[in-house]
């Protein structure tokens, strides 16, 4: 009776859940036919058990079981052969690409120890020609000492400039540190050459192989020293040729000076007449404005008593009006006189709307002399500065000029 309750109580779960019931293959058999005989619903204890298999299904699912089991051995030792020679090859692999990868590393150490010695040379080279461009910027520097006092040509400037801020150091730089780039370059990949499986310090880097922090490829890497090395011997070459220039460009620019010097003098004469000249004039057009303004300001004040005088005779005028008006029944006759009042009052205002008219012309006038005397002021103030600047400052300072020697460097 307890086995009944308890085949009853697995009958209904399995019901309630839905499950399947295992496959032959996955349980043992005496398990298998205890839970299909469990799934059976027994309306009571008396009733006796029927079982639901044959021998022909024994039979039948222990050969199936033979069966997968042979598959499976089969599968498994065709893995355990597929394996072996797969970690064989890929062992096989993974030596030859190290030692292609060893091969390649050392060929770029053999790559960066050429240019290196390319560099190396190029610099020297370089710091030559730096050594001598500096001896013929003291030269420079001992000429334009001299051309402190007067006004410096522009030639010089030019050329100071040119030796100051010449590429040559730039190049020099760019070298050095292509050079240090290399040299940092060899003692990594030096260092990688030389790592073995079994070094220290080899570690695990995920997802190394998936980043490409590359800027260079091996055609640009070399053409880019290539370059450098280029740029440096025009830069070399050019410097040569400056250095043969400058000697006849210190001669040429000592004369052009003189000539500058003279030239410039002049130039100052005829442009401090010159401003002598216009100051002179706006200070006759300033008295000029000046009287004008006195003047309009005169005509203002004429103006304002005259419309004041027009305001009585318009009081007279209107009061003459309102006073008859006031004339009784038949008398308030609009007779000759009224005729006469109306038109004066309205002649008299016409008169006041013109004086005001003329007197806001007048004022506007009056401003815009103002301004005009404000502007000859700050133009004369301008002038004058510019005269003293011209005549007393800059005169003042070229009274003298070096020698032909002194302004080539050579004392």
């Amino acid at each position: 009776h307890f086995s009944h309750i308890k085949l009853n109580r697995l009958h209904f779960q399995i019901v309630k859940s839905g499950s399947a019931i295992p496959s032959v293959s996955a349980l043992q058999r005496e398990n298998l036919d205890l839970v299909r005989a469990k799934t059976m619903f027994y309306p009571s204890n008396r009733t006796a058990l029927s079982t639901r298999y044959m021998p022909e299904d024994w039979f039948k699912s222990n050969r199936s079981n033979y069966r997968e089991s042979e598959s499976s051995r089969n599968s498994a030792e065709r893995l355990r052969r597929d394996t072996i020679r797969m970690i064989q090859d890929k062992d096989q692999m993974t030596r030859r690409t190290q030692d292609t990868t060893s091969k390649n590393i050392g060929e770029r150490l053999n790559d960066i120890s050429f240019w290196r010695s390319e560099l190396n040379h190029e610099i020297d080279n370089m710091v030559t020609e730096i050594s001598a461009l500096t001896d013929v910027k003291r030269r420079l520097e001992r000429a334009l000492a001299e051309t402190e006092g007067p006004l410096i040509s522009e030639a010089v400037h030019v050329i100071l400039f040119i030796i100051i801020l010449r590429s040559n150091r730039a190049a020099q730089h760019e070298l050095e540190r292509d050079l240090s780039d290399k040299v940092t370059a060899q003692r990594i990949d030096d260092r990688c050459h030389h790592l073995r499986n079994t070094s220290d310090g080899i570690s695990y880097y995920r997802g190394i192989d998936r980043m490409d922090p590359s800027i260079s490829l091996p055609d640009s890497w070399s053409k880019f020293t290539d370059d450098n090395i280029l740029h440096s011997q025009s830069e070399r070459a050019a410097s040569h040729k400056l250095r043969d220039e400058i000697e006849i460009l210190l001669n040429a620019t000592s004369n052009e000076m003189w000539d500058q010097f003279n030239s410039v003098n002049v130039s100052f004469t005829n442009r401090i007449a010159e401003m002598a000249d216009t100051k002179n004039n706006l200070q006759t057009h300033l008295a000029k404005t000046l009287q004008e303004i006195f003047q309009t300001e005169m005509l203002i004040e004429a103006l304002k008593k005259a419309i004041r005088d027009k305001e009585n005779p318009l009081k007279v005028a209107q009061t003459r009006l309102e006073e008859r008006s006031r004339r009784p029944n038949v008398e308030l006759c609009r007779d000759n006189p009224h005729h006469r009042l109306v038109t004066e009052v309205r002649e008299i205002e016409d008169t006041i709307h013109k004086l005001r008219e003329r007197l806001m012309e007048a004022e506007n006038t009056l401003q815009t002399l103002v301004k005009t005397k404000v502007a000859l002021e700050h133009d004369l103030s301008i002038k004058a500065n510019s005269l003293f600047l011209d005549q007393e400052k800059c005169m003042g300072t070229r009274k003298s000029f070096p020698s032909t020697p002194r302004l080539v460097g050579y004392t």
